[in-house]
């Protein structure tokens, strides 16, 4: 149980996993199984290589985030907001899940962007997925702006991209106003998102840590927890 009065948490791919949605570095994690996939999220692979695209839109509707349900961790997240102790919660994720189990949007940071909306590389228009999603479903396989012809990219950050500053000044603000840093599902191997765990430690706050698999930060935590996070996320944030 965690009984701290403002907690800022940071959640990355462990905390889907539940909901069908497999991590990156895991045993059966998407580049562990496939290390090849790695260049589906580098945005120079993306860009000059078609194959490197109809590989990406692939994976999006193989593994479609916009069938599928909250879990029990991410349900556990919008009752520390209904008791009044979230003061943000910074995601590494960009299924949007968190908002879809009830979670409010102001107080969810994603750090990495979303899924739910696509951004032309070229006029740099955004529209949203589900206007894409038929075009795939339909044998397109890389899919180009009906207004440019440029390139069409799912609205995440990906590696040689630049993070949006202002929603990590939003993730930075809610880390420094919290007693307890609190690190859900996350190699903590991916800056500036880890970073934010020395924001913590730095001004002497605890740092929790609930992830299957060692983090670079284990040592310097308070608590280090490896039990499944939809069973253990529920039972932490329950008050007596």
């Amino acid at each position: 149980m965690i009984e701290a009065e403002r907690i800022a948490v940071l959640t990355g791919a462990g905390i889907s996993t539940a909901s069908g949605i497999p991590d990156f570095r895991g045993p059966q994690g998407l580049w562990t199984k496939n290390p090849a996939a790695e260049a589906m999220f580098d945005i120079d692979e993306y860009v000059a290589s078609r194959d490197v695209r109809v590989a990406t839109w692939k994976h999006r509707l193989a593994v479609p985030a916009w069938t599928l349900e909250p879990n029990p961790g991410h349900l556990a997240l919008v009752e520390l907001e209904r008791q009044g102790r979230l003061t943000g919660l910074i995601t590494q994720n960009v299924d949007g899940l968190h908002q879809k189990a009830g979670s409010s949007p102001e107080l969810v940071h994603e750090l990495h962007g979303t899924v739910w909306y696509v951004d032309c590389l070229q006029c740099e228009r955004r529209i949203p997925m589900a206007d894409v999603l038929p075009r795939l479903e339909s044998g397109d396989e890389d899919p180009a702006c009906e207004v440019c012809g440029g390139i069409l990219k799912s609205a995440t950050v990906s590696f040689g991209q630049s993070l949006d500053r202002a929603v990590l000044d939003r993730a930075v603000a809610a880390a420094e106003s919290a007693d307890l840093f609190l690190a859900i599902g996350t190699s903590l191997q991916v800056y500036p998102a880890a970073g934010l765990c020395d924001l913590a430690l730095n001004a002497g706050k605890p740092l929790v840590i609930l992830n299957a698999q060692p983090t670079p930060y284990d040592e310097q935590a308070t608590t280090v927890l490896r039990t499944p996070i939809e069973t253990t996320l529920p039972d932490l944030v329950t008050l007596p």
